[in-house]
């Protein structure tokens, strides 16, 4: 059982990691970018995802030296897109409420990228009372509190209260199982995420909301995988890689590797997938990201690697 999870794993994950390090030029930064950012989610916030699928899966190095490469390459193409860093630098001076600049930072200070102005900066604008009181979801408090505790801002005065945070989710309140939807869905997926580090630190999932996940996550992924939001599907199986005790199901995983194509796609949902490479690209970059993720973890954990061991 475990063995067939690892090599789903491992193929669905060194696929997805090859399919983005081949079209990473199709996320590249328009030429004319600035700091400001039209439109952050259209290219800007998928660079950063892969930033972010890159940085866990050298951090769990639980890949073949041919995907640790490509992955590495990852990291360097997204860090050059966002000048070495200078362009994260002056979107958080010029928009100091911002948080996705900290964000965006997390996964290279993760891969020992840093940049000692920015670090500076959000040294000082994290602390302020209105970076800390900006209004938004719960779950994305949590992602605040987590890049911070990687960056290493989260020291002393500068701390987060992590319980009140997770009570302010929707899942912290153990809400009724059988409500959930998309949105709902997609917040309780990124509660565990920062909560747990993306699986570094498994603890950091309160112990009663370990077991209300733990008892309901496989329902949810049933759900999900019959009506092919395979999207949600896959950050579901993230969460499994993220428990004390990890949720692998062998099913799960030979069906992930029979919808993943050939090329290494993850297609999105149950819908056609383009032909045009660069709507491809754009429509299934994300499935890609959460695919490498969810493959890196699982490998890991089924094989008690880094994840399971802090």
């Amino acid at each position: 059982m475990t063995a067939s999870v690892t090599q789903n794993a491992h193929q669905v994950s060194t696929k997805a990691v090859s399919w983005l390090h081949t079209h990473r030029e199709l996320g590249a930064l328009p030429a004319d970018t600035t700091a400001d950012l039209g439109d952050p989610d259209s290219v800007y916030k998928p660079l950063g995802e892969t930033a972010l699928a890159a940085s866990l899966v050298l951090r769990e190095s639980a890949a073949g030296s041919t995907t640790l490469g490509m992955a590495r390459e990852l990291m360097e193409f997204c860090w050059r897109q966002f000048g070495n860093g200078d362009m994260l630098y002056e979107r958080l001076l010029r928009h100091s409420m911002t948080t996705d600049p900290m964000e965006t930072y997390a996964p290279f200070a993760r891969s020992g990228l840093r940049h000692e102005p920015l670090e500076r900066l959000l040294a000082h604008t994290s602390a302020l009372r209105s970076f800390r009181g900006v209004e938004i979801l719960p779950n994305r408090r949590l992602a605040v509190a987590n890049v911070a505790r990687v960056v290493g801002l989260d020291q002393g005065s500068h701390g987060y209260d992590w319980e009140n945070l997770t009570r302010a989710t929707w899942l912290g309140g153990t809400p009724e199982p059988w409500l959930i939807d998309w949105m709902a869905g997609y917040c309780a997926t990124h509660a565990v995420f920062h909560l747990t580090d993306w699986g570094g630190n498994p603890a950091g999932l309160p112990d009663d909301l370990t077991e209300y996940v733990a008892m309901w996550l496989p329902v949810w992924i049933d759900i999900w995988a019959e009506i092919e939001q395979w999207d949600l599907v896959i950050e579901l199986m993230i969460v499994g890689c993220c428990l004390k005790e990890p949720y692998c199901d062998p099913a799960d995983w030979e069906r992930l590797a029979r919808v993943q194509h050939a090329d290494g796609l993850v297609p999105r949902d149950g819908g056609p997938v383009a032909e045009d490479p660069e709507r491809r690209f754009a429509e299934h970059q994300h499935t890609a990201v959460v695919a490498a993720v969810a493959g890196t973890l699982a490998v890991s954990r089924t094989l008690g690697g880094a994840a399971g061991a802090r």
